[in-house]
């Protein structure tokens, strides 16, 4: 039988102290578009496992597997939140990564904030472009591909500029395959 936490998506702020409100909007939008329950955790790893020094920047994929080696390993899904610039050794960046069809994705808001690229502060823009990127990754973990649809949250996006084009919805081809794959919410 499952644990009572298998439905479970627990949210690990990463490098994050400074954002509290913005991970709790995130909880909540996360519960709200997956029917899980969020429950935020602590990392139980030390983060600067997967800091490269010859970069400056976290390893996406170390991240990943720290993430995924939970000595608990009681929920359903497991999506680290960080506030530093990820990189996967063959990209210069990621916005995230995800295990396709797997428990873990980690995101990054580090260069979804205007102020990267030399604008003016915007909370609401980075929020929505951090809720778009968190369910693109959860949406690989429950074995969801990039879609052709431009305006659906698995559409890929390389540049900050494509995820303002999409939506934070699934597209109907998208929902239709998630809801196959998602777990059913627990009934209390």
């Amino acid at each position: 039988m499952d644990s009572p936490s298998a439905t479970v998506l627990d949210l690990v702020p990463i490098y994050t102290a400074d954002q509290r409100e913005l991970i709790e909007r995130l909880a909540v939008e996360l519960e709200r578009t997956f029917h899980m329950p969020v429950r935020p955790r602590n990392p139980w790893f030390d983060p600067e496992a997967a800091y490269d020094m010859s970069r400056g920047q976290y390893n996406s994929r170390a991240l990943l597997k720290l993430l995924l080696d939970d000595p608990v390993e009681e929920a359903a899904r497991v999506i680290g939140v960080a506030g530093v610039d990820l990189f996967t050794p063959v990209l210069t960046y990621v916005f995230g990564e995800a295990q396709l069809d797997g428990r873990v994705a980690v995101v990054s808001y580090h260069r979804l904030r205007p102020e990267a690229y030399g604008l003016a502060e915007d909370e609401t823009l980075v929020f929505s472009r951090l809720r778009t990127e968190a369910v693109h990754e959860l949406g690989h973990t429950f074995g969801l591909l990039h879609c052709r649809d431009a305006s659906c949250v698995m559409h890929a996006s390389t540049y900050v500029e494509e995820i303002d084009l999409k939506t934070s919805g699934f597209c109907t081809d998208c929902l239709r395959l998630l809801a196959t794959q998602r777990p059913s919410p627990q009934t209390a």
